[in-house]
């Protein structure tokens, strides 16, 4: 993949999709495309690592275990600190949300 925003590859969005685009033993960086996909109800992340991630399309809310909300549109950006527990609580399906994540 050589560009952010090209979907042309993907014939599924019924699942979110993940896909590496750099990795060594203290980052990864990956581009994430959802499509209306949510954490489900009671499921939390809680990554063992430190993650800085920025929407480059479309709309997104993540909600927190301690309450806090963040709706994210088109180059928003937040780092999540390792084990800070969040859900992804909205993504939109047009135009679909694509993610960048760096976890370090």
């Amino acid at each position: 993949m050589k560009d952010i925003f090209d979907l042309s590859g993907i014939n599924d969005f019924s699942k979110e999709i993940f896909e590496t685009l750099f990795q060594n033993e203290n980052v990864k960086i990956e581009r994430i495309v959802s499509s209306g996909q949510i954490t489900p109800e009671g499921e939390w992340y809680d990554s063992p690592q430190n993650e800085w991630i920025v929407l480059v399309q479309g709309e997104a809310e993540l909600t927190f275990a301690d309450g806090e909300v963040q709706k994210l549109q088109k180059g928003a950006f937040i780092a999540i600190s390792a084990h800070r527990k969040h859900r992804v609580t909205y993504t939109s399906t047009n135009p679909k949300a694509i993610w960048l994540a760096v976890h370090f």
